[in-house]
């Protein structure tokens, strides 16, 4: 797979609501309590403002428009942000596929779309490397989603059997779409594991070591991947990504670690070997660098693990432990 499709696969993402919001008047909602949660939505009619925590300005909304919160951040949603915010849980119904929620009857402004939830212990890290806003404005993409957005008002006005199946995977094509042509579309200066998708260069090396995770992957043949020179492409990639090449080839692989020992049988030294190391006790001590526990403790009790910073500086002593043994 493609590294994009490689980190939602591990995210596990899973329409948790598909539903529509019919407003009128003046309102603000604050939403909160957004944990591992990513929301995708189209506006369909009227306009709005978006505000999202740590994020400077405002966004405007404006009918045909399209956005996904990948981060999980609260945000506020409104017709004007100098208003009393309400908490969304005074407004929206417990959690239920299908629907739509009216505030001040509605008629001005309607939205359509999913709140998803994500699984794996890892979940929170992976999130990090979305950008906080993808606001989809051009007319041009805005049709590329067009198709999904009106089936999935069809399902939510008039239901069908199996229309949670449907409202679901329109869901997830809303949310790969909006990923795709945020991505075709620059993301500006933006540094993270996402926006160096975007980089045609930067996009080769990472796609290299997402197909190859267990090859014994050096800087030089990182850089002939990306079509540069050994020292231009260790700069530029650390400037993009936010983490050395080798740092990020490391984590990668304990990360798909991770998802093994929390969802399948393999045995540890199964999985280190299938990663490219060649003993159990390297693989061990560069997953507890990543992971902050050992592989088998990790396996007993995933929950709350920590995972390592992005600055932790483990691929080094990896490397050399790879080559030692």
């Amino acid at each position: 797979m493609d590294p994009l499709s490689d980190v939602l696969s591990l995210l596990k993402p899973r329409s948790h609501v598909s539903s529509g919001f019919d407003a009128g008047g003046d309102w603000l909602i604050q939403f909160s309590d957004l944990h591992e949660r990513i929301k995708c939505y189209a506006v369909v009619s009227g306009r709005c403002w978006l505000s999202v925590d740590n994020v400077a300005d405002p966004v405007r909304l404006e009918a045909g428009e399209c956005f996904v919160l990948p981060s999980g951040r609260p945000f506020r949603l409104g017709s004007d942000m100098a208003l009393t915010p309400v908490d969304a849980v005074s407004i929206f119904p417990p959690a239920r596929a299908g629907g739509v929620v009216t505030v001040n009857g509605g008629g001005d402004f309607f939205l359509v779309g999913s709140r998803f939830t994500v699984s794996g212990q890892h979940a929170r890290a992976l999130l990090r490397t979305l950008p906080p806003i993808v606001h989809i404005r051009k007319e041009s993409d805005q049709a590329a989603l067009r198709w999904s957005v009106e089936r999935m008002m069809a399902e939510l006005r008039e239901p069908q059997p199996g229309g949670f199946l449907v409202a679901q995977h329109l869901a997830h094509m809303m949310l790969l779409q909006a990923l795709r042509l945020h991505l075709a579309d620059g993301v500006g200066n933006q540094v993270g594991w996402f926006s160096a998708l975007a980089d045609r260069q930067m996009c080769a090396a990472i796609t290299a070591m997402h197909a190859e995770p267990a090859y014994r992957w050096t800087l030089q043949d990182l850089a002939e991947r990306a079509a540069m020179s050994r020292s231009a492409f260790a700069m530029k990639f650390k400037a993009t990504v936010g983490e050395t090449p080798m740092d990020y080839l490391t984590r990668w692989r304990m990360t798909l670690a991770a998802e093994r020992l929390e969802n399948s049988g393999d045995s540890v030294s199964t999985i280190s070997f299938s990663l490219g190391y060649e003993s159990e006790s390297s693989f061990s001590a560069a997953f507890k660098r990543v992971m902050g526990c050992s592989p088998r403790q990790y396996r007993r009790n995933p929950n709350g693990v920590p995972f390592a910073p992005s600055g932790t500086n483990v691929a080094r002593e990896t490397q050399i432990e790879m080559t030692a043994n």
